[in-house]
């Protein structure tokens, strides 16, 4: 009698091993396959990312380019402020389209026209309030106050367009989501991660751009403000290259919190 009961304890006791293990196998395969999906659909955002950036990349050049058709003698220096203009509202314009068509931007809780009409006069506010702010910092840098006014508010169109268009593009208009994507810890996806990185490298590149200006070298890129705008743009394009790559280089340590 104890045997048999021994024997049925045993069994008992192998029976509910076997099925913790199993359970354990499951748990970890199911771990494993959840951080799989994660791992390709981090993939599949980065290879559109990718393909968005390129798009961006191409609307610079395209918009360098196609004045050449339509304004007499034009070059990047001699009539730099209409090569100016044209790459801000080509920048401005295909992000706004791309964010659009991938469906990055944050989802609405309310579809009436109201509301979408309140939005879209916010980010048009948000957008000149930006551009107002980045003349008056590039002015405490040392730009000129009244002299070359024009040049100093295009440069700041310009950076508004490298930087405050892609934030309400990805976050809309809400300046905390701003302000806790642009901290260091803040990025929720990878797209705020690019973000951080083309803000970054467009405002670093104005920034180092401005060294060559006061040196006697008489070059026609001197005049203001010729080196930082294009200091910007080659840091923005810079921030396009760099982004999905670090990210691609990260993506399996990258963690980010659910929103």
């Amino acid at each position: 009698m104890k045997q048999k009961l021994r024997h049925q304890l045993g069994d008992q006791a192998s029976q509910s091993a076997s099925s913790y293990l199993y359970a354990d196998i499951y748990l970890t395969l199911a771990s494993k396959d959840q951080g799989l999906i994660v791992v390709t659909m981090r993939d599949l955002e980065i290879k559109g990312m990718v393909s968005a950036h390129a798009i961006i990349a191409s609307s610079i050049f395209i918009a360098t380019v196609m004045p050449l058709f339509f304004v007499e003698k034009f070059s990047v220096y001699g009539t730099h402020m209409v090569w100016l203009y044209s790459v801000s509202g080509s920048v401005a314009v295909v992000n706004i389209t791309i964010f659009w068509l991938l469906g990055i931007s944050p989802p609405t809780k309310k579809h009436t026209l109201g509301y979408k009409v309140s939005r879209l006069l916010r980010s048009c506010l948000y957008f000149i309030l930006s551009c107002l702010l980045f003349h008056a910092v590039v002015v405490l840098y040392g730009a000129p106050l009244l002299e070359s006014a024009l040049e100093t508010f295009s440069l700041a169109v310009l950076l508004s367009s490298l930087t405050t268009v892609r934030c309400l593009c990805v976050l809309g208009p809400n300046v905390p989501a701003w302000i806790r994507v642009l901290s260091r810890d803040g990025a929720m996806s990878v797209w705020d991660t690019s973000l951080q990185i083309t803000t970054a490298c467009s405002v670093i590149g104005a920034w180092l751009g401005a060294f060559p200006i006061p040196l006697d070298w008489d070059r026609p890129w001197q005049v203001w403000p010729i080196s930082c705008s294009l200091g910007a743009t080659f840091g923005y394009l810079t921030g396009l290259v760099i982004a999905p790559t670090w990210i691609h280089w990260h993506r399996k340590q990258l963690t980010y919190k659910s929103k």
